[in-house]
């Protein structure tokens, strides 16, 4: 039952070679990387992380802090991620939450993905987030002006009220768990899996190179076009899953 609360799988593969952990940007629910089970093969199994507050989970308080979030998905998937190999795709927020869970898993378990894939965001020690204005104390006007320049957001959502106050409280919860997240350099790299960073070429310019910093594993960074929601566009969603596969596929033999 917590499994089915927390993790969104459209398809099922239980003799699936490894799986792909997916995790959602601010305020962002599952239904988005649930569906990229059926575009990957059968050695692939998709699971997408759905967090409080949003999607079946709707009654539910958001998480206050980013320890809260990292406890419920490790204490639900441990399981899981005893069993076989595993990767984690993060975008924006869903970044800093896959990398926190799997230092957690690291440190706690010794458990780690084979590989992380991290998608529009700088790294959590780059001295760019402490520059970052705190978009979650903006007034809601402020604010929809600034979800107006990301895109990914359509304009007739952001004109309706009534789905703006639906849309705005998981959205702001999630900004500030991560405006409140501190996170200073390591003297060594935390990680030893390889770690890809993909971002959309018209988004503002983020530090990716410093995500190096922290594995000792193979890195590489990955230009998509687009903005900040790159990945929503139809145009750049198989390039992108060709570019996951290619990865997996190297870690499953060397993982087996």
């Amino acid at each position: 039952m917590l499994m089915d609360k927390l993790v969104n799988c459209f398809y099922k593969r239980p003799n699936a070679l490894t799986r792909l952990i997916c995790f959602p940007w601010a305020g962002g629910g599952s239904l988005f990387y649930a569906q990229w089970g059926r575009l990957l093969d059968d050695s692939i199994e998709v699971f997408s992380i759905r967090l409080p507050g949003r999607e079946s989970r709707f009654s539910e308080p958001f998480f206050q802090s980013m320890d809260k979030i990292v406890d419920e998905i490790i204490t639900v998937l441990l399981p899981q991620l005893q069993e076989k190999s595993f990767s984690f795709f993060g975008h924006s927020f869903g970044s800093f939450t896959s990398f926190a869970t799997a230092v957690r898993l690291k440190e706690k378990y010794g458990l780690e993905p084979v590989h992380m894939f991290v998608s529009g965001a700088s790294a959590p020690h780059s001295k760019s987030r402490t520059l970052a204005i705190k978009r979650s104390e903006l007034s809601d006007e402020e604010f929809l002006n600034w979800m107006s320049t990301t895109g990914g957001t359509p304009a007739e959502i952001l004109e309706n009220k009534e789905a703006m106050q639906l849309f705005l409280p998981p959205l702001k919860a999630d900004l500030r768990v991560i405006e409140n997240v501190v996170y200073n350099k390591p003297s060594s790299p935390v990680l030893s899996c390889g770690l890809t960073c993909f971002d959309g070429t018209e988004d503002i310019p983020h530090d990716l190179t410093a995500w190096k910093e922290l594995t000792s594993g193979d890195f590489s960074i990955h230009m998509m076009p687009g903005g900040h929601f790159y990945l929503k566009d139809p145009k750049n969603e198989k390039p992108l899953l060709t570019y996951v596969s290619k990865y997996l596929q190297a870690a499953e033999v060397d993982y087996f």
